[in-house]
């Protein structure tokens, strides 16, 4: 039997849409045959053998027949593990283990671990746009990315623990409710500073040039021997940059979601973003 999820994968700081195709031929192999096709990469070939644990200790004891996955387009090179969540959902679905034939409304990703808990993956906020985009009403994802997830709206986001309550969700639709952010306080939340431009004392040539660079957006170069102060005012300068619009804030999100280092428990950067690269004095051998 054939069964259809969708799912999608993150590629640079954009998402596509991706159908996961699963069909169960039914007929017993002496072996395990479980075949995924689609340009996957290593992750998305591995993930024959989570799914397998995880369906097993859900409660569902596949049966060893040949089972085959495509995602398509097969021509797009498939990464990450956020497949093993519609994986899983397409094999119960064609096992018969599901209501409803086809969920054509629902887009689903998520990693599963061995005991069919669902964690978090990496793109969760490029993927709800793209989802937006398409007119996928509805997003299943990892409990750790529903924050993140929530803030576009026009998409349904539902958060999951367990590969058993997305089947439950699936057959029922009861049991899990979308998650509500308010986009606007949470931007205003998130635009907090530690420190503050004004807290410098003296340096008035340095604060006169930083306060000209970033009014008119130009490139500013410090030199000066260490302890001068050069790290400090650069720590302050986004305190006096213009504070981000959603959509800046939003662009800015999108890349630490694919980089796997946003917080989960804001779900979106507020502030510009300010990076000190640590440089090592080599001593000679």
């Amino acid at each position: 039997m054939l069964y259809k999820t969708l799912s999608a994968a993150v590629y640079g700081i954009d998402a596509n849409i991706i159908q996961v195709e699963v069909d169960c031929s039914g007929i017993k192999c002496d072996q395990d045959h479980f075949h995924t096709v689609g340009l996957p990469d290593a992750a998305v070939r591995e993930s024959r053998d989570r799914v397998r644990a995880a369906l097993k200790n859900c409660g569902y004891d596949i049966p060893p027949t040949q089972i085959t996955i495509n995602l398509v387009p097969a021509d797009i090179k498939k990464e990450g593990s956020g497949f093993d969540l519609p994986m899983a959902l397409g094999i119960v679905g064609a096992y018969g283990g599901l209501t409803r034939k086809e969920i054509p409304d629902c887009l689903f990703v998520g990693e599963l671990s061995l005991d069919g808990g669902v964690r978090g993956v990496r793109g969760a906020l490029p993927i709800v746009i793209e989802a937006r985009g398409r007119k996928i009403s509805r997003l299943v994802v990892p409990e750790a990315n529903a924050k993140e997830a929530s803030m576009v709206g026009g998409v349904d986001v539902y958060p999951v623990r367990s590969l058993l309550d997305v089947i439950h969700f699936v057959n029922s639709g009861n049991g899990i409710a979308p998650i509500k952010a308010d986009s606007d306080s949470l931007l205003r939340e998130s635009q907090q500073f530690f420190v503050d431009f004004k807290d410098v004392r003296g340096q008035q040539t340095a604060k006169r040039a930083i306060e000209i660079a970033c009014a008119g957006g130009h490139n500013i170069l410090m030199i000066g021997p260490p302890g001068s102060g050069k790290t400090m005012l650069a720590k302050r300068m986004p305190t006096i940059l213009p504070p981000f619009t959603f959509e800046e804030a939003l662009e800015t999100t999108k890349i630490h979601s694919v980089a796997g280092v946003l917080d989960s428990s804001t779900g979106l950067v507020g502030t510009r973003p300010y990076r000190a690269p640590i440089t090592r004095s080599r001593t000679p051998a």
